[in-house]
């Protein structure tokens, strides 16, 4: 589980709402709350297939629930299996293959073992990571046009509320609730975007990068693999991904 995002947004709620204090029954208002969150799920759906709509829930927790390999760890383990095919043949990493637990490096490594050519086994995984890079970007999209989206309904809802409020000037009751929708309406639609939407769009990106990243340092190995190559030669070649700090020699 990523706690960042967690005690981000409980972090940033809990200001706003230290900052509410004991008005926090003066913030809630259901016609501005209605017309926020349901316009801004309308005009999602305008924008995008609704099958895509739905998986906005599992976007959505993939901020919160995201696990990934460690991008050294994944160099170890292909350092180790190179060692391994250094001394049996390539036909000996089929007795690892239980013991891979990334689906990508099993793909990769069973092609290799099948004896498929180096330009099919490249050709396919590329394939699988821009497939994969298309996907995270839908769902980052999606949350970035949430973002977009919110505060113009908000806007929208002030515009109705400040009429409403013109309309009615002659009765002073009816000001007040009017000019609560004006207000409320943005305030919703500033929460949704900055706190939510865009943040969570931002973090979808980072981690579809960080994704690719290891894509690469995967498809790197497999193709040192089926090449037979020293697996020193391997190690730095895939140390190469790393920032300077991190890079750490399992032969030294």
């Amino acid at each position: 589980m990523d706690i960042a995002t967690l005690i981000g947004i409980l972090l940033a709620f809990g200001l706003v709402g230290f900052a509410i204090g004991g008005g926090l029954p003066s913030f809630i208002d259901p016609p501005s709350i209605m017309i926020v969150i349901g316009g801004t799920i309308g005009v999602v759906l305008v924008s995008y297939p609704l099958a895509d709509v739905l998986k906005l829930i599992g976007v959505t927790l993939k901020t919160f629930m995201y696990k990934m390999n460690s991008p050294s760890e994944t160099i170890t383990e292909l350092v180790e299996l190179s060692q391994v095919v250094r001394k049996e043949g390539i036909l000996a990493l089929e007795s690892k293959m239980g013991d891979i637990s990334n689906q990508f490096m099993a793909k990769g490594l069973q092609m290799a073992i099948d004896g498929q050519e180096p330009g099919e086994i490249e050709e396919i995984l590329y394939m699988e990571m821009d497939k994969l890079s298309a996907r995270h970007a839908k769902g980052a999209d999606i949350m970035a046009q949430v973002g977009t989206m919110a505060p113009a309904m908000g806007m929208i809802g002030t515009l109705v509320g400040l009429v409403l409020m013109l309309q009615n000037m002659s009765d002073p009751s009816s000001i007040g609730p009017s000019m609560s929708i004006a207000l409320l309406t943005t305030f919703y639609g500033a929460l949704i975007a900055n706190i939510i939407a865009l943040p969570m769009s931002a973090k979808l990106k980072s981690r579809s990068k960080d994704e690719v990243m290891l894509h690469e340092i995967i498809l790197t190995g497999i193709q040192s693999l089926v090449a037979g190559e020293n697996p020193r030669v391997m190690e730095q070649k895939l140390l190469g991904y790393l920032p300077p700090k991190d890079r750490k020699s399992a032969f030294d």
